[in-house]
């Protein structure tokens, strides 16, 4: 039952599925960020968890709205229209050139046309959608494990801000980074950050953020992540549960193995003890006011 609830995810035997499903994601990230409002933080433009997948917001188009959602059951791409439209595309390998060109000319059909930066972000080396035959894999058994495990991932992470009152954000999932995310703030102000406007406007308060991603950069494994920025000194040497969690200097966040957590005898407690220990250690040495933005709550609870 644990294995069904978490299923593996070894990222060697996944990667190409991963690095093709990513650039399909980010096609649908920016035709939403070319139509949503900015909303602090990007967090307009984020996807979000639905019960057969992923899906963008409800973006506007004129009078009319629509959204775009990848159905990991059915293995399906929709773009489902207020009008009653609806036009779908199976999920298959294709090239990411083959996806781009497929989903504008649908929008286009469905007089939604948008015009969109047609380059990757966050990713090294990236190619042009149009001109993507590099990346063309699809194994539907691994892109449903994926999504499967973001629905427990959610389902664990969500209430964990239960006990949160100050700013606090959605449960978003970015397809920039292909990350599940959950952040909370301080309410202050952080220090000019350097890099590209959207990080720096994702980090003009202090934050403290979880979240789950399926392996890149410097972690080349699914993995849980949580991290404050800025980062209070102190924090690297910060004890933190379950035992299998550590602080990763090259990349600057701690890191908690998903296969430790699957196995573990409990993975919901794992996570919710990952999230509460790092949490409980940024807060405290970043010198948050907690009492003001925490609710009261017994000692033994572990939600952050």
């Amino acid at each position: 039952m644990t294995e069904d609830r978490w299923p593996p995810l070894p990222y060697d035997a996944w990667r190409d599925t991963y690095a093709t499903l990513h650039m399909w994601m980010q096609i649908a990230g920016k035709v939403t960020l070319a139509l949503a409002p900015p909303v602090n933080h990007s967090w307009a433009i984020a996807m979000h968890l639905t019960p057969r997948g992923l899906s963008t917001p409800l973006l506007s188009h004129g009078d009319r709205t629509f959204a775009i959602e990848f159905d990991f059951l059915a293995h399906r791409l929709i773009i489902e229209v207020s009008d009653g439209q609806r036009w779908t595309m199976a999920l298959r390998p294709m090239s990411v050139a083959e996806f781009h060109r497929d989903v504008m000319q649908a929008l286009r059909d469905l007089a939604l046309p948008v015009k969109i930066w047609p380059m990757p972000v966050e990713v090294p080396d990236p190619i042009r959608f149009e001109l993507d035959t590099q990346h063309h894999s699809y194994d539907p058994e691994y892109a449903n494990r994926f999504w499967r495990i973001l629905v427990q991932v959610g389902r664990v992470l969500g209430p964990t801000r239960c006990n949160f009152v100050g700013k606090c954000s959605p449960l978003n999932f970015f397809w920039g980074a292909m990350d599940l995310a959950l952040t909370k703030f301080s309410g202050r102000p952080a220090p000019p950050r350097d890099g590209p406007y959207f990080m720096q406007e994702a980090y003009s308060h202090e934050v403290i953020s979880h979240g789950f991603w399926p392996g890149s950069g410097f972690v080349l494994e699914p993995a849980f992540y949580a991290y404050a920025a800025p980062e209070p000194p102190g924090l690297k040497e910060a004890r933190i549960r379950p035992d299998a969690a550590y602080y990763h200097r090259d990349f600057g966040e701690f890191i908690l193995p998903y296969e430790a957590v699957r196995t573990a005898a409990s993975p919901d407690e794992a996570i919710r003890q990952f999230v509460a220990s790092t949490y409980d250690a940024a807060a405290t040495l970043a010198r948050w006011d907690r009492a003001t933005l925490e609710r009261q709550r017994p000692s033994s609870s572990l939600t952050g």
